[in-house]
């Protein structure tokens, strides 16, 4: 929309911006992840990661796009490469940020629906964890 070219500044905006998004998937997801095996429904377990990590992920990623503002607005020499990246990921974590805080839950309840379909609902952390003592013939 800025009529820049798709230049090696751009391609790597697009791998920071790669990082910086799974970054934030990862922290919605590992927090479903430990309600859902704490015995919530995927659902409420999904949103729950998601309401607890909105705001830190609102934060780290409304500094990040403020901290490029000065590449997208930048003139003089070397102005151009400046201007690509600073669009590139201005833009882009922008529309990661805002897609992804909506997208990462439901596609976490579809993935997990679909392994327990599979495998089976996840145990229960006092079930996973069984002291050796209480284990019939077990010499520990």
């Amino acid at each position: 929309m800025r009529g820049l070219t798709n230049d090696v500044y751009v391609q790597i905006g697009l791998v920071m911006l790669i990082g910086l998004a799974a970054k934030n998937a990862i922290l919605i997801v590992e927090f479903a992840k430990v309600r859902r095996e704490a015995g919530m429904g995927i659902e409420e377990a999904a949103l729950e990661g998601a309401k607890l990590r909105l705001r830190p992920i609102i934060m780290t990623s409304l500094a990040f796009i403020l901290g490029v503002v000065p590449l997208v607005l930048s003139s003089g020499a070397g102005a151009a490469s400046r201007q690509s990246l600073g669009t590139a990921v201005c833009f882009g974590m922008t529309a990661a940020t805002l897609i992804g805080v909506f997208f990462i839950p439901w596609l976490y309840k579809e993935v997990q629906t679909l392994a327990e379909k599979i495998s089976g609902p996840p145990k229960k952390e006092a079930e996973a964890e069984t002291p050796s003592a209480a284990v019939p013939g077990h010499a520990g």
